[in-house]
């Protein structure tokens, strides 16, 4: 397996990231994933993985959160994750996936040398 960057060339933290990466001579398989968002599968070995219930890994500034009234405690993992897959942008961002399947959220983009 290779390493992979789910990543959004439009933030500065999934830039900064993919730049740490490439000058560990890392080349990632680079997931544009508001492009090609995760499964709910995918979604849930994320988590599952970063330890991460889906609220940690939800961006709460984004239109889309208020929107669909997310902040509800009442909504279930499910719900959420089925939010996330619909609206990427709610992801937080970038998720690194490591060749030998270790897994680090880039906030901030030096957490991913953890991994490497």
């Amino acid at each position: 397996m290779s390493t992979k960057i789910y990543h959004n060339p439009r933030c500065s933290k999934s830039r900064q990231t993919l730049q740490i990466l490439e000058d560990k001579g890392i080349k990632p398989e680079i997931i544009e994933y508001l492009k090609t968002p995760p499964t709910e599968s995918e979604l849930k070995s994320i988590l599952n993985a970063l330890g991460k219930s889906p609220r940690e890994l939800m961006r709460k500034g984004e239109a889309e959160y208020k929107e669909h009234n997310l902040a509800d405690d009442s909504l279930s993992d499910d719900q959420l994750i089925a939010a996330m897959v619909k609206h990427p942008k709610l992801i937080e961002r970038p998720i690194v996936i490591s060749a030998d399947n270790k897994y680090a959220l880039g906030r901030p983009p030096e957490s991913v040398l953890d991994i490497l």
